[in-house]
């Protein structure tokens, strides 16, 4: 049974840090491609950053340095930390698993499993 378990959302004032952390069971965790997605009140959900089994960082926006994503396979988790946060960073981030061998980008439907979400409000 895959399970993937997101923490660490919450209210911040804009200018700080957020750190997310997914947690994943149930699957082979070191093999697989993992992903941050998020979605703003009204949007669509929109990728932020994936990281391959071998935790090399893809980000939907090159320039947004402001984003960091990172796994670790001992612990089964991955985080994603958020730095100068901004009121158009407020938003439900979901962690993404893709357990299947292939391409790993940031695309929505590549991915087959979801956790809930948690919510970030940048105020």
């Amino acid at each position: 049974h895959v399970q993937l378990v997101e923490s660490g959302g919450g209210s911040v004032q804009a200018g700080g840090s957020q750190t997310l952390s997914c947690s994943g069971t149930g699957f082979t965790f070191r093999t697989t491609c993992m992903a941050w997605f998020r979605q703003a009140p009204g949007k669509q959900r929109e990728g932020v950053a994936r990281i391959t089994s071998g935790g090399t960082p893809l980000y939907r926006d090159p320039k947004a340095t402001r984003f960091f994503i990172s796994r670790d396979n001992t612990r089964n988790t991955m985080t994603l930390q958020i730095n100068g946060l901004q009121p158009g960073d407020t938003a439900k981030y979901y962690c993404a698993a893709q357990p299947a061998p292939g391409y790993c980008d940031i695309v929505e439907t590549d991915f087959d499993y979801w956790g809930q979400g948690t919510q970030v409000t940048v105020s």
